[in-house]
């Protein structure tokens, strides 16, 4: 299982002088911290397909993951690649486009399930809608592990090398540049030139960390289940790309360590048993199964 502290880079979840590790912070549930909408129905149809998502999960990981004046992601962070595909991933189940195949007594486990489409129609976001194309056009379906691991280019088979999605930093960043949030720079490094994308429109990131923060604290509802699923996702999507630091950093100690606290219990919750109950969040569960086995 994928280890909460790693080397060179430490996950996020026991980096800040390992307080957590000492002692947990008291974890009392201040009064009125559940949040009303997180009641509503989540067995809506395909809620998340709507034309008023402003990011995707993907440009949100990777907005996360910027230094916001330089302009790029950590060079020690390995894991973004595959974390922005788990994205790509989820963001299309929510949208109503792929799903897991039902469970059966063969297959019973979230990682022997194989991915299905349900729907060809396009998204309007080249990502997904190539990704959507690579899906439809495989001869047998494959797991969400191997979907990873495909799109990533992460195969030993040369004939499903095709399947890789390339680039795939770049084509976020340029989304976001074309929703005015970052921009684009040359930024000279001894040897070589580097295209970057600084943050130029700070309120996007600052509404995202604000969000995943207060779902950990003053909104904190104590259940998967009944949290919105796009923060459920962008949570394990975080921690599955080594930026969920970012989000936490800017907090008092006493408000790092509740938070990631209780991070960790959401995250150490068995997917097995969490994607029986999660009413329309399967994949969600499956991509953290699969980044746990990794």
């Amino acid at each position: 299982p994928r280890p909460w502290l790693r080397l060179p880079g430490m996950t996020t979840l026991t980096h800040r002088g390992r307080r957590a590790e000492l002692g947990r912070t008291s974890d009392k549930k201040p009064d009125g911290e559940e949040d009303a909408a997180a009641d509503r129905d989540l067995n809506d149809e395909d809620p998340d397909d709507s034309k008023d998502i402003r990011l995707t999960l993907m440009e949100e990981v990777l907005l996360l993951g910027l230094k916001d004046k330089e302009g790029y992601t950590s060079f020690w962070n390995d894991c973004i690649s595959s974390g922005l595909r788990g994205g790509i991933l989820i963001e299309l189940a929510l949208r109503g486009r792929i799903r897991l195949e039902p469970l059966s007594i063969r297959k019973k486990r979230l990682l022997e399930r194989k991915v299905l489409l349900k729907s060809d129609t396009p998204t309007g976001d080249v990502l997904l809608d190539e990704t959507l194309r690579h899906i439809k056009a495989t001869e047998s379906a494959e797991t969400v592990q191997t979907w990873i691991e495909l799109l990533t280019g992460e195969t030993w088979n040369p004939f499903k090398l095709q399947y890789q999605l390339r680039n795939v930093r770049e084509r976020i960043a340029k989304a976001l540049v074309e929703k005015g949030i970052l921009t684009t720079e040359k930024q000279n490094f001894l040897l070589f030139d580097m295209t970057t994308h600084p943050v130029s429109n700070a309120t996007e990131k600052q509404r995202l960390v604000k969000k995943l923060q207060e779902s950990m604290l003053e909104r904190w509802i104590n259940d998967p289940h009944r949290m919105d699923r796009r923060t459920l996702a962008l949570l394990v999507l975080a921690h599955s790309s080594d930026v969920l630091e970012n989000v936490f950093a800017s907090l008092a100690d006493d408000k790092y360590d509740v938070a990631m606290n209780r991070t960790k219990d959401l995250l150490d919750m068995d997917p097995e048993v969490e994607a029986a109950k999660a009413r329309g969040g399967e994949m969600i569960w499956a991509v953290l199964a699969a980044f746990n086995k990794s």
